[in-house]
């Protein structure tokens, strides 16, 4: 399909609640995929990073994720998420809508996530560590949600020059 424009931080449909897939949608979120795929391809040969995407990044508001990692690449189609219990872990995020900021903030240990593939299935998977806060963040997109909005404290930001590619 195509490469598209990745909005950036401060853009307003960024935090938009985006809305979910009908099955009569189906084929239209396959070519969303596959913009989604070609976006993040050409964001990591010319960043280095980027395992996965939402698909309001690249301004199409619908309740999409596709991850890449690992040579294994899934669709989410109307993800649900649920967390397995309440540990959680700090960690520095970061997002290919910007680019070099990293922000600390807290992301549960553990999750599932129930979705639809492209072929209309209904699946399952449980994610821990980095995964499970992989899905978090894609999950917050979704719902109009940025790190930046659930930093710790204000002193919670950072510029990552190795992946700010303008520095």
């Amino acid at each position: 399909m195509a490469v598209k424009e990745i909005l950036l931080l401060g853009n307003e449909n960024l935090y938009e609640m985006c809305k979910e897939v009908s099955r009569d949608e189906i084929d239209k979120a396959k070519g969303i995929v596959e913009n989604l795929h070609d976006t993040m391809m050409d964001f990591r040969k010319k960043y280095g990073f980027g395992r996965a995407i939402a698909a309001p990044q690249i301004n199409e508001l619908f309740r999409i994720i596709y991850m890449n990692f690992d040579g294994n690449s899934i669709a989410l189609i109307n993800p649900r998420l649920e967390f397995v219990d309440d540990e959680k872990f700090e960690m520095w995020d970061d997002c290919m809508s910007y680019p070099g900021l990293e922000v600390k903030l807290f992301r549960y240990k553990k999750c599932k996530v129930y979705y639809k593939d492209l072929d209309w299935n209904d699946c399952i998977l449980e994610h821990k560590g980095d995964l499970s806060e992989l899905i978090q963040h894609e999950y917050d997109h979704l719902d109009g949600i940025l790190a930046v909005q659930k930093a710790i404290d204000s002193k919670s930001f950072r510029i990552n020059k190795d992946k700010a590619g303008c520095f």
